[in-house]
């Protein structure tokens, strides 16, 4: 364990590894998640029990919020409701100059690459692509398999 939080990879399917290596599977940034992992969460806890073949991550979450009087709760829950609309609207801005960034990038890059990358469902990725196109600020250029991605900002 104590080399997985040092972050040194430690390579679980090296047939998967030699595809990527090779260029065969477009992933980047092999070997960097738990790094960023611990970056996020330094408590996370790990498990690698590899008779079972498994390896879990555990995040565990504050539970202070069950002290708190009913009043309370409704109160945070109201500003809560208030802040993820405007986070909402925040995060789907973030998510489209991520998406613009990508594809200034790599103008071959696929709806399944911005899904790994962005961290959201393909579905949001097609609606902020379909949002993009209608502000004029991406295009198509070509078929779906072989064409590009052209960034008219």
């Amino acid at each position: 364990m104590a080399k997985i939080r040092a972050g040194n990879s430690i390579i679980r399917n090296p047939i998967l590894v030699s595809y990527i290596a090779k260029g065969l599977l477009p992933y980047r940034g092999l070997g960097s998640g738990i790094k960023r992992a611990l970056d996020d969460w330094p408590e996370i806890e790990f498990v690698d029990d590899r008779e079972a073949n498994l390896f879990i991550a555990m995040v565990h979450r504050n539970e202070s919020i069950g002290s708190l009087e009913p009043e309370m709760i409704s109160q945070i829950s109201v500003v809560q409701e208030k802040s993820s609309q405007k986070s909402s609207q925040k995060s789907s801005q973030k998510s489209s100059q991520k998406i613009v960034d990508l594809m200034r990038t790599d103008p071959a890059i696929t709806i399944a690459d911005l899904v790994q990358y962005i961290g959201i469902t393909d579905r949001a990725i097609k609606k902020q692509i379909e949002k993009l196109k209608a502000q004029g600020r991406i295009r198509r250029v070509g078929p779906d398999k072989g064409g590009h991605w052209e960034v008219i900002e």
